[in-house]
């Protein structure tokens, strides 16, 4: 899906519709939001989607109270730092933000204009707020634990693929919460016996010659640590999981719905609670005030027809618990 064709998808969802809810005796007062992802418009058309629906839910229709300017950098961080100021220079009211890299890119461009982050795995250690409880400044908004769930990621994988004995860990440097991810992994792997490959890949040119390492030091697993470098390379790295025999565990649905074999993360619900702060702002709630959430749930997903082509059997157990379950 090209570009135009994804925001023609946006439209679909009704991003350019007004809500017939809205009262005659709204206020004239038209807000903008600027939307900046470091994901293209085609991997962002389920959390825009979100997005917009629990605006219009809030009663703001773009059309009538509401623009909405979008910014999708697909997967080039280098993109981020002019779409940010480009969005300050519009003079948006809000900018919500998808990705550390983009959070971080608006926090360079503006003090003043509030941000709202919509997904980020440890936006303390970021420096993106304070704490969570009192952020501070001009950033609130969702985490999403990405830095806190390795040891569980890993638990999961080793029902599904009994002691392996070798897992693989991808990781990226470019992301703030590797460090947290794999230390929470190794501790896991320590008290069950596994060994543990750790790979840190910096570079699209690096992920592929990764999988060979895997291969030669026969991992018979595959944990892909939550980072917008995999977000954006999601269906490379689920083909090659596949290609080279891995069953993989991810930290968001979307890498399993591109082809990985299991995943457990925070669910696009965090874009709709993102719409929540956004009203909150334009309210007049100061973002410094409000507290950073973390997700009401986290979702276990299973690709079922990439677990038949590993020849990898789910137990019963597992697809009971699953949120979801791709065929």
């Amino acid at each position: 899906m090209n570009r135009r064709r994804a925001v023609v998808a946006l439209v679909a969802f009704g991003v350019l519709r007004g809500s017939p809810g809205l009262s005659a005796q709204q206020p004239l007062k038209v807000w903008r939001v600027g939307f900046l992802s470091l994901n293209s418009a085609a991997q962002s058309t389920g959390g825009a989607a979100a997005f917009v629906q629990a605006m219009r839910g809030l009663g703001y229709a773009e059309g009538r109270n509401l623009v909405i300017e979008w910014r999708f950098a697909d997967g080039n961080f280098e993109r981020l730092p002019d779409m940010a100021a480009d969005l300050v220079q519009r003079k948006v009211d809000v900018i919500v933000a998808v990705a550390s890299a983009a959070i971080g890119a608006a926090q360079h461009a503006t003090t003043t204009i509030p941000i709202v982050m919509a997904t980020t795995g440890d936006p303390v250690g970021s420096g993106f707020v304070k704490s969570l409880a009192r952020p501070g400044g001009n950033i609130t908004g969702i985490s999403n634990m990405g830095g806190d769930i390795g040891a569980k990621l890993f638990d999961l994988l080793l029902e599904v693929v009994p002691k392996p004995s070798l897992v693989a860990v991808l990781v990226s440097p470019t992301s703030t919460t590797y460090r947290a991810i794999t230390e929470s992994i190794r501790g896991a792997a320590t008290k069950a016996s596994v060994r543990i490959l750790v790979l840190e890949v910096s570079n699209p040119q690096e992920i592929e010659p990764a999988f060979a390492t895997m291969a030669r030091e026969h991992a018979g697993a595959l944990i892909v640590g939550a980072a917008p470098f995999f977000a954006v390379r999601r269906e490379q790295v689920a083909e090659l999981a596949l290609k080279y025999r891995l069953p993989s565990m991810h930290g968001n649905r979307a890498s399993v719905a591109a082809g990985g074999m299991m995943g457990y993360g925070s669910a696009t619900d965090n874009f709709a609670r993102s719409a929540v702060y956004v009203d909150r702002i334009f309210r007049g709630a100061k973002p410094g005030d409000l507290p950073v959430e973390q997700p009401a749930r986290l979702e276990l997903v299973i690709n079922l027809k990439t677990a038949t082509a590993l020849g990898v059997t789910i137990p019963k157990s597992i697809l009971l618990r699953a949120d979801e379950v791709i065929r």
